[in-house]
């Protein structure tokens, strides 16, 4: 239980894995995104909607909790080491909204604020007989903007 943090085990991840924290969009891939990253910070100072924050190794991660990413790209033009960048034609991360077992509606408590905050209709819920309607992500449509997270009263979103 030591190797768990304490961010996994409020989300039900007891599986003492450690997952790379999410990057900006457009970063390269972890082993090239750490190795070209410098650790300026611009990309930080850069995001309009402050969702950069630091983790322990003073590298940018996204925190979902201060709010979605807009892929406005303002990162990636402040990344002069080209930690991110930008490839047209290119998604800005595989990043994909998952439902935990935590969700309210899988308790019968109707909950929509995931799908209520999702501009793109990505979240869906599956009516269910004498039980309230069960969320579905559509990942063909699910951007991993983070804008169903910080709403969820149960936590019950992960972002990965």
């Amino acid at each position: 239980m030591a190797d768990i943090s304490r961010r996994q085990f409020l989300r039900g991840d007891f599986s003492g894995r450690k997952a790379a924290p999410p990057r900006p969009p457009w970063a390269r891939a972890e082993a090239a995104f750490v190795a070209a990253c410098t650790r300026c910070c611009d990309c930080v100072n850069a995001c309009p909607q402050h969702i950069l924050v630091l983790d322990r190794d003073a590298r940018p991660t996204v925190d979902f909790g201060r709010g979605e990413c807009t892929f406005c790209g303002k990162c990636v033009d402040a990344c002069v080491p080209r930690a991110l960048d930008k490839q047209e034609g290119a998604p800005p991360w595989r990043l994909k909204a998952q439902i935990q077992s935590n969700c309210l509606a899988k308790s019968n408590v109707v909950c929509r604020a995931c799908g209520d905050a999702c501009a793109v209709q990505a979240i869906r819920f599956r009516p269910a007989v004498m039980s309230a309607a069960q969320p579905e992500v559509d990942e063909a449509l699910c951007t991993g903007c983070g804008a169903c997270y910080a709403p969820c009263p149960a936590q019950a979103i992960r972002v990965g």
